[in-house]
C-alpha cells in the first residue's frame, strides 16, 4: 500500500520563506498597547516600527480583529486620535520593518540574475482610497514602490504586489539594514510632488508615494489594521508561512530581549558586590543579539546579599558603552549597605519590573 504524507497545515518545505519576521503581529514584547503616540520608535507588535512625524496622534495596539478562517490570532492597528487633515510637505506615517543585508544574499541583487520579491499581506480600513507600500534600500540609496487600494470599508482584503528584482544595487553582507519593507498610511508633499517610481531607481523622496495617496490622519474616526504580512522570492504569493511560536519568538529576540519579573522579589541574576553602593553582573541574552544593544528598565530593583535587611534598592544600567549588550552594573539609591566581595541577587522589588534590551535596526 502506498503511503502519503500529509503536510502539516500552515508549513511547507520552503521553511523560512518570508523575509519578514513575525508578520502574524503575534508577539509583542515591548507592550499590546501604546496611547497618545506621536514617535519614529518600535512601539509594540516586534520587528514592525511605527512611525509618526508630526501627522496626527495615534493608539497602536496589537488586536484580535483578523481575517476569518485564514488562522491568524493577531493584527496591528492605528487609532487616529487627533486628527491632521492637512499635512505639512515633510510630515508622514510609516509602518516598516528593517531588514539585515546578510538574510537577503541569495536575492542576487546587482547581478542580472536578481530575484524578484513578492509581498502579500491582509489590511482592513474604513478609510478606502489608494496606498503606498514599497522596498526601499537605504545602503545603495534605491527603492522601489507600488500601490495598492482598500476597495471596501471596514472589510479585510488581501493584497499581493510583486517587485522586479534590483540589478543594479548590492546589498552588503552584513547586520547593517539593507532593504525595508514599508507599507505609507500618508505623508507631505515631498514624498507626493514627483511621480511615483515603480522600477527600481534612486532613492527620490518626491517620487515615493502614489497620487492620491490616502491621508488616514484625516479623521478621528479612521483607524488601519494589518496581518499576515509575507515578503518571498519568486512572482507568486504562497500561502502565510506560520511558524511554531517559540520560533518566532527567537527570531525576534535578535533585535529585541525583554526580561519581566514574575512578581515581587523575583530572582533575575547573580551579581558581584563592588562597593557599599555598587555591584556588577550580566544579564545572558536568551539568543544571540544583532549587535550591541541598547538598555532599559521599567520599575525597581534591588540588590540583596547575606541577609534581607542588607537589600539595597536602586538602578541598573549598561557597565560600558563599549563593552557587550551583557555587561550591567547596579546603582544603589537607598536601602540597606552592601560589601565589596560578596555576592548578591539581583531582585525586582515589583511585579512590573523589567529589563530590555534592544538591537533593532
Amino acid at each position: 500500500m502506498a503511503i502519503t504524507k500529509i503536510p502539516a497545515a500552515g508549513f511547507t518545505g520552503n521553511n523560512f520563506r518570508n523575509i519578514i519576521i513575525n508578520g502574524d503581529m503575534s508577539i509583542a514584547q515591548r507592550a499590546t498597547s501604546v496611547s497618545s503616540y506621536t514617535s519614529d520608535a518600535y512601539s509594540t507588535v516586534d520587528r514592525f516600527k511605527t512611525r509618526v512625524g508630526s501627522l496626527g496622534t495615534w493608539t497602536i495596539s496589537q488586536e484580535t480583529d483578523v481575517p476569518t478562517g485564514q488562522g491568524f490570532a493577531k493584527s496591528l492597528k492605528w487609532d487616529c486620535t487627533t486628527a491632521d487633515a492637512s499635512p505639512a510637505a515633510n510630515d508622514y506615517l510609516i509602518l516598516e520593518q528593517n531588514i539585515e543585508g546578510q538574510n537577503l544574499q541569495y536575492l542576487k541583487y546587482g547581478t542580472a540574475n536578481a530575484v524578484s520579491l513578492t509581498a502579500s499581506f491582509w489590511v482592513k480600513s474604513n478609510k478606502i482610497g489608494d496606498y503606498t507600500v514599497g522596498l526601499q534600500c537605504a545602503g545603495n540609496n534605491r527603492h522601489i514602490e507600488s500601490s495598492y487600494t482598500i476597495n471596501v470599508s471596514n472589510t479585510w482584503e488581501k493584497k499581493t504586489i510583486t517587485f522586479a528584482g534590483d540589478t543594479t544595487g548590492v546589498l552588503a553582507n552584513d547586520n547593517s539594514e539593507e532593504m525595508k519593507l514599508w507599507f505609507w498610511l500618508g505623508g507631505g508633499s515631498n514624498f507626493s510632488s514627483g511621480t511615483q517610481d515603480t522600477s527600481w531607481s534612486s532613492y527620490v523622496g518626491a517620487n515615493v508615494l502614489v497620487s492620491g495617496q490616502v491621508n488616514l490622519a484625516d479623521s478621528t474616526a479612521n483607524e488601519f489594521y494589518i496581518t499576515g504580512v509575507q515578503l518571498e522570492a519568486g512572482t507568486t504569493a504562497s500561502d502565510f508561512e506560520f511558524l511554531p511560536v517559540d520560533v518566532n519568538l527567537q527570531r525576534c529576540q535578535r533585535y529585541c530581549q525583554t526580561i519581566y519579573a514574575t512578581g515581587g522579589n523575583s530572582v533575575i541574576s547573580v551579581f558581584h558586590v563592588t562597593g557599599t553602593a555598587g555591584a556588577i553582573g550580566s544579564i545572558p541574552n536568551l539568543i544571540e543579539m544583532r549587535g550591541t544593544a541598547t538598555f532599559s528598565t521599567t520599575g525597581s530593583f534591588n540588590i540583596w546579599t547575606a541577609t534581607a535587611s542588607s537589600n539595597a534598592a536602586g538602578t541598573l544600567s549598561l557597565f560600558s558603552s563599549s563593552k557587550t549588550q551583557q555587561g550591567v552594573s547596579f546603582t544603589k539609591t537607598s536601602g540597606g549597605t552592601l560589601a565589596a566581595g560578596q555576592a548578591g541577587g539581583l531582585f525586582s522589588s515589583a511585579g512590573s519590573s523589567s529589563i530590555l534590551l534592544s538591537a533593532e535596526l
